[in-house]
C-alpha cells in the first residue's frame, strides 16, 4: 500500500514505457539505469552498496520495508542507489533490530521512490529489452517531458563511476560484525596480515570478512598508484566491487597491471576488482543483457556449486582471457559467463559474486581463506 497522502508518480524508461504509481520516500525527479534485484531480503544493503551508483532498483519481492530500516545494515555512509520500484510497501515495519521505517528513512536520505507500480511487468520488459534509462518523478512534470529528458542521459557503458564513490583518502578498517549478528567464523589467530585495499565502491561487509579472516586492511582511493600502494608494505592487495564500467577505470586497470608485475604478491579481486583484474591480464569485459542481481546465482565447475549473491551489469569475456596463465574456475551456472579464475604461475583470483553475502548465502565465504593462505604462503 502507498504511504498516507502519497502523490502520483511516474515511472518512465527510454523506450516510451510508463508506468504510474505512487510517490514514497522523498519527492522529486531522478535518472539512472533501471534494473532489476530478484533478492527476497537485504534491501538497504543493496540501497547503501556503492555498486548501485547511478542506478535505479526494481525489487521482485513485492513488499518492500517489512523489516524497517537500522544502522549496522548500512554497506556504506550514504545510499548510493538513486531511487527505489516497489510493488507494495509495507503499512509498518516489523523487526527487532528496526529503527525506523523504510518511507521515513528513504525521505531523510533523499532517494526518490515509486510503488503501487506492477514491477513483474517491469522485470519480463527489462529481461527482454534490456537494462535501459528511466526516470522516476514525482513532481508533476508529464510523462512527454521526462521522456525527452530521460533520452538524452548517458548510456551506463563506457562510465566510470568508481571515481565518484572512492574515499578521498586512506584509512585503516579494523571493525569485524561488532553487533554479534553475524555468526561465521572470526579468526582467533595471533597472526595478522596487512592487505591494502583498493576502494572503487567498497561494501564495509567485505572488510568486515577480510577482518574476520584476520586482516589488517587499509583501504586507498581508486587513483592510488602503485608506490601508494607499496609503501603500506601489504601482504596482500585487494580490488573491490564497484559501479560502472570496467572497462573505463583506466587507473585500476593501470594499477593491477603494475602489481601483477609483482609476482609473488597476492592480488584478490571481488566483481569490479575481479574484472579489472581480467582487463588486466588483457581480457575484455562486455555489458551484459539485463545484469544479475540476486542472491541465488549458481556458480561452479564439474561436481561443485555454490549458491552465490551476485551484482553486476557487466562481465568478462572468457574466449578473451589467456588460457596459458588464466584458469577460468567458476561459471554462472545460468548463463555460463566467468564468475571466477585464477592465475596460473601467480597468486592471483578473482570472483565475480559477492563472498561476503550481504545480504545473501555463506557458500563462497571461503574465498576470503583462500586470499589469506596465499599471504601466509608468501610470509613462509
Amino acid at each position: 500500500m502507498p504511504p498516507s497522502k502519497a502523490e502520483p508518480a511516474h515511472l518512465v524508461l527510454e523506450d516510451g514505457t510508463v508506468l504510474t504509481g505512487h510517490s514514497f520516500g522523498s519527492r522529486g525527479t531522478v535518472l539512472g539505469e533501471v534494473v532489476f534485484n530478484t533478492g527476497m531480503t537485504g534491501y538497504q544493503e543493496v540501497l547503501t552498496d556503492p555498486s548501485y551508483a547511478g542506478q535505479l532498483v526494481s525489487f521482485t519481492y513485492p513488499e518492500l520495508g517489512n523489516t524497517g530500516v537500522n544502522p549496522d545494515d548500512q554497506e556504506a555512509d550514504v545510499p548510493h542507489a538513486r531511487g527505489v520500484i516497489a510493488r507494495q510497501l509495507a503499512p509498518r515495519p516489523s523487526s527487532w533490530r528496526c529503527n525506523e521505517p523504510l518511507d521515513v528513512w528513504m525521505q531523510r536520505q533523499g532517494i526518490v521512490g515509486i510503488c503501487g507500480v506492477d514491477t513483474r511487468a517491469l522485470v519480463r520488459h527489462l529481461r527482454e529489452g534490456g537494462a535501459m534509462n528511466g526516470v522516476i518523478s514525482s513532481d508533476g512534470r508529464s510523462p512527454t517531458e521526462l521522456l525527452a529528458e530521460v533520452r538524452s542521459a548517458p548510456s551506463m557503458k563506457g562510465l566510470n563511476l568508481a571515481d565518484q564513490v572512492t574515499t578521498s583518502e586512506p584509512y585503516r578498517w579494523t571493525s569485524a560484525c561488532s553487533v554479534g549478528f553475524d555468526q561465521r567464523l572470526q579468526t582467533s589467530s595471533a597472526e595478522s596480515f596487512h592487505v591494502v585495499a583498493v576502494d572503487f565502491g567498497i561494501k564495509r561487509a567485505i572488510l568486515d570478512r577480510l577482518v574476520a579472516h584476520g586482516c589488517d586492511v587499509t583501504v586507498v582511493p581508486a587513483h592510488a598508484d602503485l608506490d601508494q600502494v607499496m609503501s603500506h608494505r601489504p601482504d596482500g592487495v585487494f580490488l573491490s566491487n564497484g559501479p560502472g564500467d570496467p572497462s573505463a577505470v583506466s587507473s585500476g586497470i593501470a594499477l593491477a597491471r603494475q602489481l601483477l608485475q609483482q609476482a609473488e604478491l597476492p592480488l584478490f579481486g571481488i566483481c569490479l576488482g575481479h574484472q579489472i583484474l581480467g582487463l588486466a591480464l588483457g581480457g575484455r569485459t562486455f555489458k551484459l543483457a539485463y545484469g544479475h542481481r540476486g542472491l541465488n546465482h549458481p556458480c561452479g565447475t564439474t561436481g561443485q556449486v555454490e549458491i552465490t549473491s551476485q551484482n553486476h551489469g557487466f562481465a568478462l569475456d572468457a574466449d578473451s582471457l589467456a588460457t596459458e596463465s588464466v584458469e577460468v574456475t567458476h561459471l554462472n551456472l545460468n548463463d555460463r559467463t566467468v564468475a571466477a579464475f585464477r592465475h596460473r604461475q601467480q597468486p592471483v583470483f578473482g570472483v565475480q559474486y559477492h563472498p561476503e553475502a550481504s545480504p545473501g548465502p555463506h557458500d563462497a565465504d571461503h574465498h576470503f581463506g583462500r586470499f589469506v593462505a596465499l599471504m601466509a604462503d608468501r610470509r613462509r
